[in-house]
């Protein structure tokens, strides 16, 4: 029996991939608010800025701010269902893509990169597409 997808992306990667755009585009919500007070308080008072305008855009990025704690919790979801399904694989023999690992899971656990066995002799066994179980 082969197993493709019992791994999932790290818990992190959704919004760790959301936090490095606006990283990338040099902006996160506390560089956004120390912005927006700047503003504020430097707007030239013989022509301020509409009020609207800041109210749209601070809604704007609370919207983001919002998708990416969505995708925080969607991602930790994602890893208990993983593992959820990695458990059945306890006490069953699991052998590696390239067959070099092979023996019996005594337990499973969650990693950086997803979900990995541990097998009776010690050795870890990264639950990646290809692992063979029996």
């Amino acid at each position: 029996m082969s197993i493709g997808a019992v791994t999932s992306t790290p818990p992190a990667s959704a919004s760790a991939s959301l936090t490095a755009a606006s990283s990338k585009n040099g902006m996160d919500y506390d560089a956004f608010l120390k912005l927006l007070v700047a503003e504020m308080s430097n707007q030239d008072p013989l022509n301020p800025t509409d009020s609207t305008e800041y109210i749209a855009q601070f809604a704007s990025f609370a919207g983001v701010e919002q998708s990416i704690k969505t995708n925080k919790k969607l991602d930790s979801l994602m890893m208990v269902s993983a593992l959820t399904q990695a458990n059945s694989l306890i006490g069953r023999t699991a052998t590696s893509a390239d067959e070099t690992i092979s023996g019996t899971v005594a337990a499973v656990r969650v990693v950086e990169g997803g979900v990995e066995a541990l097998l009776e002799d010690g050795r870890t066994l990264p639950l990646a597409p290809g692992l063979t179980v029996e």
